[in-house]
């Protein structure tokens, strides 16, 4: 369903995190660093290639975390764009760890702090832009987990703190301890579950960093075929643009390996949808 009145217009270019204001096309980083864990990246030039040239075309937000690569991931993105041109946020997670390659929560608070300081070293900062827990750990006290990130904040580590995967009870339960500046939860157009967990991230001005924003269902790509062929476009561009269009809170992180597939995402951020294009998507 078309969510409101709102949707109609053309997105704004721009959207706040905390208190910053960044173009509304980010970058997640996670693949650049391969497909497992332990492996770096089979051409470590070209990452840092990519990541160069993301920022060249307009990219303001880069989204990484300490078990990409564990912390391979981070050392490219220093290696790659260190000293950090103004206006650009690179947004780091911690409280997953990867045993055997699975992905675990891990949210005691000493853990997450540890994580802080290896991640202030690989990124060569001396503080964290926008921090955000990868994951509530349901084997620590919540408010254990979320008071270490107000430490952190307290200590002047991290700059601003985000959440990833929470519901909207989780959120406002955060928000009670800290100030929260970003969500970052799985959200695309063939998986809108967290539509209120948007509409609560949109109220109070809190960004929504969709992960996975170009899963397609196969019963939707027919109708993103048919409005990309109406306007010239490819149909992740046109997922990218019904994301936009969706709310102004939205700043979808694709990732990519191909420096092509990456100036497409950015352009998809320029395409307007009428509200015919956006009846047929919804």
């Amino acid at each position: 369903m078309i969510r409101d009145d709102r949707q109609h217009r053309t997105p704004a270019s721009t959207v706040r995190v905390g208190d910053r204001q960044v173009r509304r096309m980010g970058l997640g980083a996670m693949h650049l660093s391969g497909d497992t864990p332990w492996e770096a990246p089979p051409d470590r030039a070209r990452a840092v290639g990519l990541l160069r040239r993301a920022v060249a075309a307009g990219v303001e937000l880069i989204d990484t975390a300490d078990s990409y690569g564990l912390g391979h991931n981070e050392e490219l993105i220093a290696e790659a764009l260190h000293p950090y041109p103004p206006g650009l946020v690179v947004a780091t997670k911690a409280g997953q760890s990867r045993p055997g390659g699975a992905w675990v929560p891990l949210g005691r608070p000493e853990y997450l702090k540890q994580q802080v300081e290896l991640s202030l070293r690989r990124l060569r900062a001396e503080r964290l832009d926008l921090f955000q827990l990868h994951r509530i750990d349901p084997k620590v006290p919540f408010e254990d987990q979320i008071g270490a990130l107000a430490e952190l904040v307290q200590e002047g580590k991290v700059a601003m703190v985000g959440l990833s995967q929470v519901t909207v009870e989780q959120l406002a339960a955060a928000r009670e301890l800290v100030d929260v500046v970003s969500v970052q939860n799985k959200y695309s157009i063939s998986d809108r579950r967290d539509d209120a967990v948007l509409d609560a991230c949109e109220a109070a001005s809190i960004a929504f960093l969709p992960w996975r924003p170009l899963a397609i269902a196969p019963d939707d790509a027919p109708r993103l075929d048919a409005v990309a062929a109406d306007i010239g476009a490819t149909r992740h561009e046109v997922a990218l643009a019904w994301l936009l269009h969706t709310s102004p809170a939205v700043l979808p992180i694709p990732g990519t390996v191909d420096p092509g597939h990456l100036l497409a995402n950015v352009r998809a951020a320029g395409i307007t949808l009428t509200d015919d294009h956006l009846r047929s998507l919804s």
